[in-house]
């Protein structure tokens, strides 16, 4: 039970960071159409410009301030960058970010060095919030629990239920009547592409303080976000929360578990030994083979379920 406990908790926690990551490549991609292959290269200047101004003004005023700083250079990016290079297509824009991420890499590695910065947790969430059982759950994790549920909030309410959200809907499906009821159309793309920006920003000093920050720490969240966005449905917020949560939990119970399909067959009566056909792949624990499982929920959704969970079929 305690194992059980404590791998959901970190599941959920895991779960709900790559969801806060995640979101504002969803949100971009949703309402503008926008492959940004540049999303995790902002989440790594969101821990950086937290870590820098940290040292200045605290962890708490940084981590409102951080994100703000990130959605502002993802607005000029989009003003003066990806609306240049929008009138030529979807590859044309995606070539424009991937190249976009080289760049902020080789920028964070000239400004803050190439190892590993002390972004440490804060006085005020150091300690355990709770015991279960034997083990304590850290108030870090607590924290990043309860600030992707309220960025969750946050963002639902803002598109579903605010005047904003109706402009930006409006806008990305009836662009020219927008246009002609007074909307600028092209500033609200440049508001959105911030914002995801600076959900992304969010994600980076929350992620870069509990884990690691490093120049690093982009290229290794590349792959899994774009498994959350594929099998959450590639313009489904909800897909990607769900999907996020269900990554996290298969990561987080499969690493802590020995289990083996060559155990699996002992328990059946099967004898395995070394002479076995692929004995060595049978005695493979789950536990090492943990980090692929999210690349094989991938192939297995796009065989079955191309749409993603929560994804439309596009006509």
């Amino acid at each position: 039970m305690e194992f059980f406990v404590i791998s959901l908790l970190n599941g959920v926690s895991y779960g709900l960071l790559l969801f806060m990551l995640s979101s504002g490549l969803t949100l971009i991609f949703s309402l503008m159409g926008v492959l940004n292959f540049a999303h995790a290269a902002f989440y790594m200047m969101g821990a950086y410009a937290a870590y820098s101004l940290g040292l200045k003004i605290g962890f708490f005023p940084a981590l409102i301030l951080a994100p703000l700083v990130v959605g502002l250079l993802g607005a000029l990016v989009e003003r003066y960058g990806l609306r240049t290079v929008h009138p030529y297509g979807h590859v044309a824009e995606l070539l424009f970010t991937f190249g976009l991420a080289y760049l902020i890499d080789e920028i964070v590695k000239v400004g803050w060095g190439l190892t590993a910065v002390p972004f440490r947790v804060p006085a005020a969430l150091h300690g355990p919030l709770f015991t279960v059982y034997a083990t304590e759950f850290p108030k870090m994790r607590g924290f990043m629990m309860l600030v992707a549920l309220l960025m969750l909030l946050a963002v639902y309410l803002l598109v579903t239920r605010t005047r904003i959200g109706l402009v930006i809907q409006a806008a990305l499906t009836h662009p020219h009547m927008a246009e002609a009821l007074g909307h600028n159309v092209p500033r609200v793309f440049m508001l959105v592409f911030g914002g995801g920006t600076a959900l992304a920003g969010l994600a980076g000093v929350i992620g870069g303080v509990a884990f690691i920050t490093s120049p690093s720490m982009a290229d290794s969240l590349v792959p899994i976000m774009f498994v959350v966005v594929v099998v959450g449905g590639m313009v489904s917020l909800a897909g990607s929360f769900l999907a996020s949560l269900l990554i996290g939990l298969i990561q987080s119970f499969a690493i802590g578990l020995d289990w083996s399909l060559g155990g699996l067959l002992d328990a059946l009566g099967v004898a395995v030994n070394a002479h076995t056909p692929l004995y060595s792949l049978l005695k493979l624990q789950l536990s090492a083979v943990a980090p692929t499982l999210p690349y094989l929920l991938l192939v297995l959704m796009l065989i079955f379920r191309p749409k993603g969970l929560l994804g439309t079929r596009a006509d």
